[in-house]
């Protein structure tokens, strides 16, 4: 399911580039707030009616790097919470927690973010790593560390890993973060969603990793 899913990702990005552009489908298949509260299309028609844009909003990207960052992530983590989930439990967490994200990220919004599109795997890829945190949080992880102009690759514990990259989305979420470009309120909506669905539920894995690598 976990390359299902990161094909399906690819799949859209490039029916994004051959057809609508980049813009113009970020504007039509994204999650406007506006639109998720009133129910209605404001400007372009979207793809499909609110609030399911919800669901369109999550295999649709706004760049390569956007795209292939957020691939990457699915790649190292998802695997291993499908394998403790198992594949249709999987699917459903993760459409699950991209729909937290979303609610999280317009529940917050005001001003001109009512009407900014959100788009990107990101917030369900963000509840992957609130589970994984939970299943796995002594498994290493080989990471890079950039010390002044030296990178060193070190193996860090996953609490370690994604608890630092949880503080770097919660601060600016809670500090404030318009003109950024990142909806850094639906990352922590994702995670915390996959968190507490697997510390609910008893997820248990049924083989536990030793390393990953990133």
């Amino acid at each position: 399911m976990t390359v299902a899913l990161i094909v399906a990702n690819v799949v859209a990005y490039l029916w994004q580039l051959s057809e609508l552009g980049l813009y113009e489908s970020a504007v039509r298949g994204g999650a406007i707030p506006y639109e998720i509260l009133t129910f209605h299309d404001v400007g372009l028609p979207a793809l499909v009616p609110p609030p399911l844009t919800i669901f369109s909003s999550m295999f649709l990207h706004g760049g390569f790097l956007h795209l292939a960052g957020n691939m990457l992530f699915l790649w190292i983590f998802g695997n291993n919470v499908e394998n403790a989930l198992g594949p249709a439990r999987f699917l459903l967490f993760y459409l699950g927690t991209g729909v937290a994200a979303a609610v999280a990220q317009v529940a917050t919004a005001s001003g001109q973010d009512l009407l900014v599109p959100m788009i990107g795997a990101s917030g369900a890829v963000s509840g992957v790593l609130g589970a994984y945190i939970v299943l796995w949080p002594n498994a290493r992880i080989l990471t890079l560390i950039p010390i002044f102009i030296f990178i060193r690759i070190v193996y860090v514990p996953a609490y370690l890993f994604i608890g630092l990259w949880f503080v770097l989305q919660l601060v600016p979420a809670l500090v404030g973060s318009a003109g950024s470009g990142v909806a850094f309120m639906a990352h922590v909506g994702g995670f915390v969603a996959g968190y507490l669905f697997v510390r609910l539920t008893g997820g248990r894995p049924r083989w536990a990793p030793t390393r990953e690598s990133w």
